[in-house]
């Protein structure tokens, strides 16, 4: 975790067929890239069985949303 504190994320986009097909997943999710070159994308376990979905929540409004490219 502290390998990430402090980076910025430069892109949203969806995951690539060679980043799926290295994970094992028969289908891709939502890839966050930081400045470092770095990338971040949700798992449904620890155990990385398949991908997930990327949910938040604004305080400001007070609503959940998820991220979608």
């Amino acid at each position: 975790m502290e390998s990430i504190k402090g980076q910025t994320i430069v892109n949203v986009r969806e995951m690539t067929e060679e980043e799926r097909e290295r994970e094992f997943w028969d289908y891709g999710t939502i890839v966050l890239e930081l400045n470092d070159g770095s990338i971040i994308y949700p798992s449904r376990d620890i155990e990385g069985n398949g991908p997930g979905e990327l949910f938040g929540f604004n305080p400001e409004v007070g609503s959940t949303f998820f991220v979608r490219v």
